[in-house]
């Protein structure tokens, strides 16, 4: 399946509209991991060329594993470019999830080995940078360039968590990838938090040591 901005895809839409008021380089922009209670959100910044061959690429969260791994290796094989970006449970707890957000999103972009002239972001803010940029709502599925993010950001946090399970055991982070499991729940309540949860998330802040519960 090979696709190029004159295929009859909406997926393409917003590529081709950028393209067609001559922007060359136009990055998706994507993110993994708002929502969990413990572990890093990592966002990622892909530039497709006009022309590529991703058969199944879509929204990651609509995707299995065993397929975005699929994906993964061909889409850092014919990207343009590909950046991914961290923001680690620290920063999330020292500002919030949607600062840390934005924040990873700035260093993927800065990743990018081809400079972009044109962003298409996921969700509804805009990514604190200087470049032009659209936003757009589940643009993880209508765009091919900001699923092509999502998977590969998905895939990078997902081998996050799988290492984390080895360090910090008992958690199931190989399972649950840190989201709010009742598995998950009933180890925090257990064990205490380990040093990768977001404490000033409900569910983990109840459980942290007065002090410790990422107010300070």
């Amino acid at each position: 399946m090979k696709l190029s901005p004159d295929t009859s895809c909406s997926k393409l839409f917003f590529e081709t509209d950028a393209w067609q008021k001559g922007y060359q380089a136009v990055a998706g922009v994507d993110e993994a991991g708002r929502g969990p209670l413990a572990g890093p959100v990592v966002s990622a910044a892909v530039i497709l060329p006009r022309r590529f061959d991703l058969p199944g690429l879509n929204d990651s969260k609509q995707l299995t594993a065993a397929k975005r791994e699929q994906l993964y290796p061909l889409i850092r094989a014919q990207s343009v470019a590909l950046g991914v970006g961290v923001s680690r449970v620290e920063e999330i707890d020292r500002t919030n999830i949607l600062q840390a957000t934005l924040m990873s999103m700035v260093r993927a972009v800065s990743r990018l080995q081809v400079m972009p002239d044109y962003l298409l972001v996921d969700g509804i803010n805009a990514v604190p940078l200087a470049l032009p940029q659209e936003t757009v709502k589940k643009g993880d599925s209508r765009s091919f360039s900001i699923a092509a993010a999502s998977v590969v950001a998905k895939v990078v946090r997902d081998r996050l968590m799988e290492t984390y399970d080895q360090i910090f055991p008992g958690y199931g982070f190989a399972r649950h990838k840190g989201y709010g499991s009742q598995q998950h729940r009933d180890a925090i309540a257990s064990l205490g938090p380990s040093p990768c949860h977001r404490r000033t998330f409900r569910g983990v802040r109840e459980y942290c040591p007065a002090g410790q519960d990422g107010d300070g």
